[in-house]
């Protein structure tokens, strides 16, 4: 083979030599040839579960990559991740271990990576945390790797036109309210998410699919074409043929994920309006590629990288919509002529940005602003700072109403989602109120739940034009309004979201990136020695080692077990 003339393999400590035949021989015990472990040995780890709407193809997009590789001269051996479905562990307990799961999908990707002596790898997420715990897992180990994801849902058509599963969350804020019928309701959740694929709004998983083609990492339409599509396919093989061009040319993960190239995803983000877990989940990736970064970076970006899609929930359109318009290269094109990226960096494509854009349009204006015509001047997400968010915490700006950037309110105050929700169904929260809910970050939860069920319920009352909710936990992509997340430091470390009291006035002002409650120095202090912290509840399992080890939502959640 080209790749043994050129240089060792990886696998060759696994398997080539006399003191290897009992590694040899539990190869063939699985049916592989002598011929097969002869080739570049490449890991397939896929997310494919029957659990996930996302993940239920990712069998066939799998077999697909395995093709690519085969006909490129390598041997793909497919391994197996976990993946949780947000939207199905949303509202209750089992939210709990979403993101946590991202640290352990990170840490099975290096164990199977380590353990096997993989040349190279092709990850086949698609949803929330799967696809940055992948990249974390494969920046880690540092071998050839390229992302191919599952690809988006098409959105889903009621009477009331395009729909996505935002939409059905609204619908049960709507008919706690008596707003809609049982009817309608279910004619939302028979409705809302029609294929297979991560569902179609620009939510986190379709956020960090396209951001992988922003950091480098996958092929041009990885973000955006849709799951049902037969280019969807074509791309799991070319990406599978890609990674034995990459594993030639000894591509890292680490040559890609530069400081630039972490500026460059911001900025794309910020021209999406992405989800506000895309946050966590850049601050983590970049961790994994021994790259600072915080949350100054983000607002630096943001002031000057114009906002420049509004998709669901910020808008009517939809992920088919953003691939029909050009995709993710057509953004960083408009954004290259405002001079927002930076062209000359490597990619797996094995060509620069530059190269990758050079021959893409905007077919869609409408979808895709141009540069000189944005949505606002500002991009989708702003990160907060005053006396209640000391370390800072994160909005996106792109889905709230204008009217609700500059908010002054009384604080309604809750020590968990469940009691939150159950004020806002029972009507108990008013036009104006800030909504507090606390002891569910990272440490307190633990687990940082995502808040879509509040959210959503004020949006369905009608209520996200006048109610701001603001916590240590974390909001799914399918939220708006004024939801402002992962407030540092958390209630549970002491943070001052942990002494807010009922009817305390907060002032919310994303347009100056400030959020304060509008009590003395001194009177703060004197909560911090009369209040006592929420108890911790007693922990089973390992979200009791995840709690006592996971750092604060601004460093991106991240396990630091020093």
């Amino acid at each position: 083979m080209a790749f043994r003339d050129k240089k060792a393999l990886k696998s060759d400590e696994m398997l080539k030599g006399a003191e290897r035949a009992p590694n040899r021989s539990l190869f063939y015990a699985m049916g592989y040839t002598n011929d097969e472990l002869s080739r570049p040995i490449i890991g397939v780890v896929s997310a494919y579960s029957e659990i996930v709407p996302g993940h239920i193809h990712l069998d066939k997009i799998s077999n697909a990559v395995m093709a690519g590789i085969l006909m490129a001269g390598g041997t793909p051996i497919l391994i197996p991740s976990i993946g949780v479905c947000d939207g199905i562990a949303m509202g209750h307990q089992g939210m709990k271990y979403s993101l946590p799961s991202r640290e352990l999908i990170a840490d099975s990707v290096e164990t199977m990576a380590m353990a096997h002596c993989f040349d190279a790898m092709v990850m086949v997420p698609n949803c929330d945390k799967i696809v940055p715990g992948m990249i974390m897992g494969a920046t880690r180990v540092n071998i050839p790797t390229i992302v191919v994801s599952g690809g988006p849902m098409l959105a889903g058509h009621t009477d009331k036109g395009e729909v996505s599963l935002s939409n059905v969350f609204e619908a049960v804020g709507a008919r706690k309210a008596n707003m809609i019928d049982d009817d309608a309701l279910e004619n939302y959740t028979q409705n809302v998410c029609p294929t297979c694929g991560s569902c179609a709004g620009m939510f986190t998983a379709n956020s960090m699919n396209c951001l992988s083609e922003a950091l480098g990492l996958a092929l041009p339409g990885n973000g955006t074409i849709p799951a049902v599509y037969a280019a969807r396919y074509q791309l799991a093989k070319l990406s599978g043929i890609k990674i034995m061009e990459i594993l030639s040319n000894d591509l890292k993960p680490r040559d890609i994920l530069t400081e630039d190239t972490f500026i460059n995803a911001l900025a794309v983000d910020m021209a999406l309006g992405c989800s506000t877990n895309s946050i966590l989940h850049i601050l983590a990736i970049a961790n994994e590629a021994h790259i600072k970064l915080d949350l100054n970076i983000i607002n630096e970006i943001s002031k000057k990288v114009p906002n420049l899609c509004h998709l669901d929930p910020a808008g009517i359109h939809h992920l088919e919509d953003l691939h029909a318009s050009g995709g993710v290269h057509a953004v960083m094109s408009e954004l290259d002529k405002g001079g927002y990226i930076n062209t000359s960096l490597k990619t797996v494509t094995l060509k620069t940005v530059k190269e990758n854009i050079q021959h893409v349009s905007n077919k869609n204006t409408d979808v895709i602003r141009k540069i000189d015509n944005p949505y606002s001047k500002t991009g989708g997400i702003a990160v907060l700072w005053g006396n209640i968010a000391r370390d800072g915490c994160v909005v996106k700006r792109s889905a709230v109403d204008p009217s609700m950037l500059h908010h002054k309110g009384p604080a309604r105050v809750f020590d968990s989602e469940e009691a939150a929700i159950a004020a806002i169904y029972d009507e108990k929260i008013n036009k104006g109120d800030i909504v507090v809910i606390r002891y569910e970050g990272p440490k307190g939860g633990p687990g940082m739940r995502e808040m879509l069920n509040p959210t959503s319920a004020l949006a369905g009352m009608k209520l996200d034009k006048d109610v701001a909710l603001i916590t240590d936990g974390r909001f799914s992509g399918a939220s708006r309004g004024a939801s402002i997340g992962h407030i540092s430091p958390e209630a549970a470390s002491g943070g001052e979201i942990a002494y807010i009291k009922e009817n305390d006035l907060i002032d919310i002002d994303i347009v100056n990136y400030s959020i304060n409650l509008l009590i003395s120095e001194d009177e703060m202090n004197k909560r911090k020695s009369e209040m006592k912290l929420k108890e911790p509840e007693e922990l089973n399992g390992w979200l009791a080692r995840y709690s006592k080890f996971v750092q604060s939502a601004n460093t991106g959640a991240i396990i630091n077990l020093l």
